[in-house]
């Protein structure tokens, strides 16, 4: 199955490695779509020798050819997965923002692809209104959420806001 996997500016973007080793020795295509924020905690490198694809940060990567890859990856996707999602994104898509490649693909996709979205962010965000009322919407417009769970913090904090566990993702794919 190919496989969008968005990766979002979180700490927990670390685990998208582990998430896309484990999807690729599943035998799924995996093609890793990255915002800047993300980079800033792992590199688009690690996920493309990973992957062993290509990873999509900026539209201006889509230079080589002269058909948009966004709109491609979009045609593509049996899946589309963000893992970690923040607010940021979790908010463009809920509004049909589309300020760069992650969000222009969710935005792309034929109505019948699967979204999955786990969530990761510090837990006051997650329980901010404004948040809450764009996971519902999209939950309306028929996104799956796995998580957040509860725990520690990156900040500090203890309580809701850790990204599910890789284990739980992939369970979530298998059904």
């Amino acid at each position: 199955m190919t496989i969008v996997l968005g990766i979002t500016g979180s700490i927990a973007a670390y685990k998208a490695a582990d998430l896309a080793s484990q999807l690729v020795k599943a035998g799924h295509e995996v093609h890793a779509v990255m915002t800047r924020a993300a980079t800033e905690f792992i590199t688009p490198l690690t996920l493309q020798v990973l992957t062993r694809n290509p990873v999509l940060v900026s539209l201006e990567d889509e230079k080589q050819s002269w058909k948009p890859g966004h709109i491609e990856l979009a045609d593509r996707a049996r899946l589309f997965l963000v893992a970690p999602a923040s607010a940021d994104v979790i908010g463009n898509f809920a509004n049909g923002l589309a300020p760069d490649p992650l969000t222009s693909i969710y935005l792309a996709l034929p109505r019948h692809t699967p979204v999955l979205i786990a969530p990761a962010m510090n837990g006051k965000m997650w329980e901010h209104p404004a948040v809450q009322r764009n996971v519902r919407q999209l939950v309306a417009d028929g996104c799956r959420f796995i998580g957040p769970e509860e725990g520690d913090l990156a900040c500090g904090y203890q309580g809701i806001g850790r990204m599910a566990p890789v284990e739980q993702i992939l369970a979530a794919i298998a059904e």
